[in-house]
């Protein structure tokens, strides 16, 4: 009676797994320590890159992040800031209209100095300013997802050994005390020396960054802290800060090593399967007989074939066992085509249909052209383009008249026949922007290209067109399409977002509905 341990399949499992388990003993070392020095490196890179854009942020802003800094020491207990805001544009928005409602015709640093403001004046203003430093670095936290991003500026009495760091931008939110959750805690300090923070007081004091981290263990784990100093015209003022934790930096290595090794099992036992195969082909006379009839069906496909190696099948042995082993395969394969065939149909019409409705909900029903939807996500598009640099675009904003007339005294049908002959009229004269009708009577045009160059053209062709269509007395009365339009380029000196740009499109779009509007009366 043949014992087990002299089948062939035994043996040649034996040799495999000692085969398979050197390997990947092996291969998973390697991956590891190659995995660790470039995904630590990558984990560096990041927050070396996360501090050197915040420095770049600071410096860029000059003066201002100076005086911003001062003010901060001075009154920072005495500002209220939301602790829920999720905003610049609603505090700044809040400072310009102060400031224009004290200061008419005025601008700020050219006019008129910080200094000379009133202090409800100054406040707006601050809160503005570190509502947006606060928000951009929690943004780039959320981005670059780190644990914490904040920014320090320090204070040391003469000769003594701690010194006080004051958090100043704080990444990680904290309520201020007795305001019931309503407002936001500033100026949080903590005692440090240089010896229980060297990295930090080594930057701080030389005003250069420096090659190590910090490292930590606090809320937020084992973490490593890059600093980057903020020297603005000369002036020393802070220090930025950057964390990484560490845990999650070798999580992300172990994981890594893991697939590489999973990936190296694959290989091994395909070619271990080829081997088996070279095998049993040479020594196995028997093999060859259900090796070509595998091979039949590998290249026709015909279940019948699991009939006929079952019908030939002698005895219980290994290669009588691998024979219905196949006999099975091949019936379950045929099962797995079908039903994978299946799935693969209604998948497919699974992502035409998903097509179709984010088509939909992206087409405006009536005109035919991009709607409010798609108009918001070319903005959050247009705001990116813009960090890096993009500033040749402007906004042009269409506004059609008296549409409420139309539908109110010839019904809606001939309302929307007035808006698809002003769409048309748009989208010719604008060949080559995106149109966007965000409104019921309201379209904007992203202007770019030669449209963006020869806008001044193209609102005179488009004025001259509105009034030759209204001197037009083959039309019908809604065919006489009257309609305004207005349009803003981005200004670096003013525009800080495409919103700011949108709200000088509109302003100047309600000017020309005015100006027309005296045409009419006079």
């Amino acid at each position: 009676m043949e014992r087990k341990t002299d089948s062939l399949v035994f043996k040649f499992a034996v040799v495999f797994l000692d085969f398979t388990i050197i390997t990947l003993i092996m291969t998973g070392f390697m991956a590891y320590v190659n995995q660790t020095k470039i995904y630590r490196s990558q984990c560096v890179d990041r927050i070396k890159e996360v501090g050197s854009y915040f420095e770049e942020l600071m410096v860029a802003s000059g003066d201002e992040f100076i005086t911003y800094q001062n003010y901060y020491k001075e009154h920072f207990a005495e500002v209220n800031i939301p602790y829920d805001i999720d905003n610049w544009r609603e505090p700044r928005e809040n400072y310009e209209a102060l400031f224009a409602s004290q200061y008419p015709g005025k601008t700020l640093g050219r006019d008129i100095a910080f200094a000379e403001l009133s202090p409800e004046v100054q406040q707006a203003w601050f809160i503005y300013k570190h509502v947006y430093w606060l928000l951009t670095f929690e943004k780039a936290r959320k981005v670059y997802d780190l644990p914490y991003t904040y920014y320090l500026y320090f204070k040391q009495e003469p000769g003594a050994e701690e010194y006080t760091v004051v958090y100043m931008i704080d990444g990680e939110r904290t309520e201020k005390e007795g305001s019931g959750g309503a407002y936001m805690y500033l100026g949080d300090e903590y005692q440090h020396t240089p010896s229980s923070v060297p990295v930090e007081w080594r930057t701080w004091s030389t005003g250069q960054k420096q090659p190590d981290f910090q490292v930590w263990d606090n809320e937020w784990g084992h973490t490593y802290t890059y600093y980057v100093p903020l020297i603005i015209n000369g002036n020393k003022l802070g220090v930025i800060a950057c964390e990484i934790n560490v845990a999650r930096v070798n999580q992300g290595i172990l994981r890594n090593s893991l697939i590489q090794i999973a990936g190296m099992a694959a290989i091994l036992m395909t070619c271990t399967a080829i081997l088996l195969l070279f095998i049993y082909r040479r020594y196995i006379s028997k093999i060859i007989y259900l090796k070509d009839h595998v091979k039949e069906y590998t290249a026709d496909k015909n279940v019948e074939l699991a009939t006929v190696i079952q019908n030939n099948i002698v005895g219980d042995d290994e290669l009588a066992m691998l024979g219905r082993q196949v006999v099975v395969m091949i019936l379950e394969l045929e099962k797995y085509m079908k039903s994978l065939m299946e799935t693969s149909l209604r998948l497919k019409t699974s992502e035409q249909k998903a097509a179709e409705m984010n088509a939909l909900a992206n087409k405006d029903s009536l005109t035919g052209i991009r709607n409010k939807t798609a108009y918001d996500n070319e903005v959050r598009k247009l705001e990116w383009r813009l960090a890096d640099g993009h500033t040749q675009f402007g906004i042009a904003m269409i506004d059609l008249n008296f549409l409420k007339r139309i539908n109110d005294t010839y019904g809606h049908d001939q309302g929307n026949i007035a808006i698809k002959k002003l769409c048309m009229m748009v989208c010719a004269i604008f060949k080559h922007s995106p149109v966007f009708r965000i409104g019921g009577d309201e379209f904007v045009v992203i202007l770019e290209n030669s449209d963006y160059e020869h806008i001044a053209q193209l609102t005179v062709e488009f004025n001259e067109k509105i009034a030759a269509m209204q001197a037009d007395d083959t039309l019908e009365q809604w065919e006489r399409v009257s309609a305004a339009l207005g349009y803003a380029l981005y200004d670096p000196e003013i525009d800080t977002s495409v919103v700011n740009v949108f709200k000088r499109a509109d302003k100047a779009m309600y000017t020309r509905k005015k100006e027309m509007k005296a045409v009419r009366e006079n």
